[in-house]
């Protein structure tokens, strides 16, 4: 039997959208409000889904504890209240749109699942703006 289970977590931080290959006016038109050279932040939602079996000895796809302590380490100490571009080195060199951040945190999560189960994640920057990310 093939079950999911959802884990949700929230991190606040702040970012700037800017492509240092562009120009200001560049950067500007393409980002809008979003390239604030003061920053603006976000209260991001994340919900991860883990696929696989159920395991015959535990009852369980993966224990919600242990995916709970995965999410803190690598996800919500490592950004909550932090500034993307300048506190973090996952987006020294990437700009952190919502899409960049979701293949970052996916690529900090994953290594730490058995290799047998999927990952999926959706982080919402807005309530009403969000991305899914599958690992693909």
């Amino acid at each position: 039997m093939i079950v999911s289970v959802f884990r949700k977590a929230h991190f606040n931080a702040a970012h700037r959208l800017h492509n240092p290959s562009l120009s200001e006016q560049e950067n500007k038109k393409l980002f809008g409000l979003c390239n604030n050279p003061n920053f603006h932040g976000h209260n991001y939602a994340l919900e991860v889904k883990v696929t696989g079996e159920i395991d015959p000895v535990t009852g369980y796809v993966i224990d919600t504890k242990i995916l709970k302590d995965i999410i803190q380490k690598e996800v919500h100490d490592r950004f909550d209240h932090r500034n993307l571009n300048i506190d973090t080195e996952e987006f020294k060199n990437l700009n952190p749109t919502a899409e960049n951040i979701a293949v970052v945190i996916w690529n900090l999560i994953k290594p730490h699942l058995n290799p047998n189960l999927e990952l999926a994640l959706r982080l919402y920057e807005t309530e009403n703006n969000f991305v899914e990310f599958h690992g693909k």
